[in-house]
């Protein structure tokens, strides 16, 4: 298998796009525009964006969505823009760069294959910045930067599995003990289509979900539609919360999505999400399509207003 001709040190614009939520399109108007980001460009010509750069794209994305406007922040550097978040109550524990290190020596302990490090240092995290922070600054950043090293050939497969099963453990003990007090609405069936057989995407929601006090219930991974289906409505659920992979088919997403959305019951919403469904929201009218796990507890907010139920 070829492996892309990427620096060690650097992510491209797909992963980048993965990682921090923000279109390509919008990464290259912002090179354009104002200059940032600078990526540097390996032997093929290919975009490949420094860790550092990576950083504070995440940073500039986490205040968009609190309302900023992009030209304002494009310029400060990253204490400022983790000193706003702080301000408007959203900012990571510790600087970016100290993030961006922090990360850099999960990935090294992934590496070396040092699997009791790795659950300790990733259980230390845990309990420092609770479950939410943990899953979108730790888990899915580091999800990416494996994903990448692996295939560059910086990580090998025993590796990337090592990594899985440790966060699909520290995940699951995390929700357990917090699904005793989840008893509330909405309550969510939670599962992936069949041939999509990864996992973590799917804690990583419902790691999302359970501090929020809905009621999740995962039906695990690679579920018939009909299954589905039939499983949400004797149930009466009223959220089924779908997840791909990067390397589920686009097209095969949207197909099931639709069809799956046609023979739910009407009262039943449908929300899907992960790196699979990046540039799908526009073809998917009446589900909602989230691009990023931060999305998330908000989506819960909105359901329980329009269903006039108390946080």
């Amino acid at each position: 298998m070829n492996t892309p001709d990427i620096p060690m040190a650097g992510l491209s614009i797909a992963a980048v796009e993965r990682d921090t939520g923000l279109a390509k399109d919008t990464l290259r108007v912002w090179e354009r525009r104002y200059g940032f980001p600078a990526p540097a460009r390996d032997g093929r010509g290919e975009r490949v964006y420094p860790a550092e750069q990576v950083d504070k794209l995440r940073l500039i994305r986490r205040l968009i969505d609190q309302g900023m406007r992009p030209a304002r922040l494009i310029d400060l550097d990253p204490d400022a823009l983790t000193r706003m978040l702080e301000e408007l109550g959203g900012a990571p524990a510790s600087a970016a760069s100290e993030h961006g290190a922090r990360l850099e020596s999960l990935l090294e302990l992934v590496r070396l294959h040092q699997p009791e490090a790795l659950r300790d240092g990733l259980q230390q995290l845990l309990m420092k910045m609770g479950l939410q922070p943990f899953v979108i600054d730790i888990v899915a950043p580091l999800c990416t930067r494996i994903g990448e090293a692996w295939l560059r050939g910086y990580v090998d497969v025993p590796a990337e599995h090592l990594y899985t099963e440790q966060v699909k453990g520290i995940l699951r003990t995390a929700i357990g003990v917090r699904s005793t007090a989840a008893r509330g609405r909405p309550a969510v069936l939670l599962t992936t289509f069949p041939e999509e057989q990864h996992a973590l995407g799917l804690l990583m929601v419902e790691a999302m979900l359970t501090p929020e006090g809905t009621c999740c219930v995962s039906l695990g991974v690679q579920t018939p539609l009909d299954d589905i289906c039939s499983a949400a409505a004797a149930g009466h659920y009223d959220i089924v919360a779908v997840s791909f992979s990067s390397a589920y088919p686009l097209r095969h997403a949207i197909d099931g999505l639709r069809s799956l959305r046609a023979n739910l019951p009407p009262t039943v919403e449908l929300w899907a999400g992960g790196a699979g469904l990046r540039t799908a929201g526009r073809k998917l009218p009446g589900i909602q399509v989230f691009t990023s796990l931060e999305g998330i507890p908000a989506a819960v907010n909105e359901w329980r207003k329009a269903a006039g139920i108390q946080p």
